[in-house]
């Protein structure tokens, strides 16, 4: 049985201070700490009988680890004028025109953008979320026309552990975070979605019709997703 998570906090090298959330997890054996980039936090799974003290100590032990964890994470990036933000695996500089107008523009690798400057961080956030649903739909369509698969609902959403999901009714649910990253990266996702309209588990067959549909290598947009993929969670709108 697991209990409600008590927060604490870690002094790093350079005199920072993170959150420490300590959880006691009633299928834990052994004490674990991870490191959470996109809320710049360390978390702490104990054995639900583990003393707090002893565990506060043993994860002070390892702040060496935690700062290096947080030197490869990055921080957060809040969109906004003057950030660089991936479209489709390019950078574009967040530029605001000052003209009138909802219409945002991609022009010498810079996304122009009119209006009110305090507005242009949830503008360019509902453009991008918008241009990935369009994308995605479309993608999704032509590939299960071309293959007569039966195709539901296409929709996207914010998921922290999965790019993409299917529903046994054929319902298809990306993260619109796949328009950030390079158009192969989103291609083979689109393909590891619409195979499972065909095969819904993840064995063989599944992974040679996956193959046998995608226009690109899966394997490489795999690799570019495991390498990459946590990067494309940094990118958030100012509250």
């Amino acid at each position: 049985m697991s209990s409600a998570p008590s927060e604490h906090s870690l002094a790093l090298a350079d005199g920072a201070l993170i959150p420490l959330i300590v959880q006691r997890h009633g299928q834990a054996r052994r004490m674990k700490l991870r490191f959470d980039g996109l809320e710049d936090r360390a978390l702490l799974t104990i054995p639900p009988r583990a003393s707090l003290r002893t565990a506060l100590d043993w994860a002070r032990q390892h702040i060496g680890w935690v700062e290096d964890q947080r030197s490869r994470s990055g921080s957060r990036v809040v969109v906004a004028e003057g950030v660089d933000v991936p479209v489709e695996g390019q950078l574009l500089r967040i530029v605001a025109t000052g003209k009138p107008g909802r219409a945002l523009l991609i022009e010498d690798r810079s996304l122009l953008v009119g209006g009110p400057a305090e507005h242009i961080g949830a503008r360019v956030s509902r453009w991008l979320k918008m241009r990935a649903k369009a994308v995605l739909a479309e993608e999704t369509q032509a590939l299960a026309n071309k293959h007569g698969l039966p195709l539901g609902r296409v929709s996207i959403g914010d998921p922290r552990g999965r790019w993409g999901s299917c529903s046994a009714r054929g319902d298809i649910r990306y993260s619109w975070r796949l328009i950030l990253a390079p158009p192969h990266v989103r291609l083979a996702t689109v393909a590891h979605e619409v195979a499972h309209l065909k095969h819904m588990h993840h064995g063989p067959d599944f992974h040679a019709f996956v193959d046998e549909i995608s226009p690109v290598d899966a394997d490489v947009a795999r690799a570019w997703l495991k390498r990459h993929g946590r990067e494309l969670h940094r990118y958030v709108e100012q509250q």
